[in-house]
């Protein structure tokens, strides 16, 4: 048996995939192959999210190769993907989860925290230029796109000062010696998911089970928590939305971030991480009631 696992086709991307392939491997005995998979996202790199579909454009693509049985499972990152899955879809999995956070990465490798003003970074993503903005008002904010590799060219081509990339994406490609500094995730929110793969497949395909198997319960309900409080917020890619669910023993604790009429508010909550799809609705109302 050797199954196929849809990606998308960014360095990534497949590396991603081939954490999740190894772990089919260490967990079932079975070999898998990737199916490589150009998305609308990938092929509109001038254009931002919002634009061209929000972050799903990530996602529907895949999907197609999932129901033409191309493709057994899919691996998304889970900050991709909309927090409304059609009927017939389900995240089988979300395996442990790696760091959250958001990392700056300097041109001359100086720090963000340094004092130097005004610094002109790179983002394109509507949550991060708004923090920044927060912690250095002078800031001259650059939209990006495209993968980590695109990302550090334009860099260099605009002569930009620095850029802010996921560190978990970083980590997985072996290239965390780039990073200049680490933003404190309650201080700085990462994006709903941040640092979590979810591995997609059909409701009612035959190895749901060798898939389901590779779940990390505890980090799941973690993601869930966080996309329970998007979803309350109905927050897509067109808002500055951003949360981070993390347990310690039997205790959940959520801070979020959301635009609340031009005025970004953050909150955070605590309770039973049984109660975890609760907590990320009541963050939301908590946040729409400030």
């Amino acid at each position: 048996m050797n199954m196929k696992i849809a990606t998308r086709k960014s360095d990534l991307a497949q590396a991603q995939t081939e954490i999740i392939m190894e772990l089919i491997y260490k967990a079932a005995n079975i070999k898998s192959e990737k199916l490589l998979i150009e998305t609308k996202g990938d092929k509109n790199l001038d254009v931002s999210l919002d634009k061209i579909g929000g972050k799903g454009v990530f996602v529907k693509d895949i999907e197609i190769a999932l129901i033409e049985g191309r493709a057994d499972a899919a691996v998304h990152s889970m900050k991709d993907v909309p927090f409304a899955l059609e009927h017939c879809f389900e995240i089988a999995a979300i395996p442990e989860r790696e760091d959250v956070r958001d990392a700056y990465i300097s041109r001359n490798g100086e720090s963000f925290f340094s004092g130097k003003k005004p610094l002109k970074i790179g983002t394109s993503s509507i949550r991060r230029a708004a923090q920044l903005r927060i912690l250095n008002p002078n800031l001259d904010i650059v939209p990006i796109r495209g993968n980590v590799q695109t990302r550090l060219k334009k860099m260099e081509e605009e002569k930009l000062d620095g850029i802010i990339l996921a560190a978990a994406g970083l980590k997985r490609l072996n290239m965390e010696n780039i990073i200049t500094d680490y933003f404190d995730p309650f201080e700085f929110v990462p994006a709903i998911g941040q640092g979590a793969l979810g591995i997609e497949i059909l409701k009612e395909s035959q190895s749901a089970h060798i898939f389901r198997n590779l779940n990390s319960d505890d980090d799941k309900i973690c993601v869930d928590a966080e996309r329970e409080f998007m979803k309350t917020l109905n927050g897509n890619c067109h808002s500055c939305i951003g949360a981070y669910a993390y347990l310690e023993g039997q205790i959940m604790y959520i801070v979020g971030l959301y635009d609340v009429g031009g005025k970004i508010v953050k909150k955070d909550i605590a309770g039973n991480k049984e109660d975890y799809l609760k907590l990320g609705i009541h963050l939301g109302e908590k946040i729409i009631k400030a």
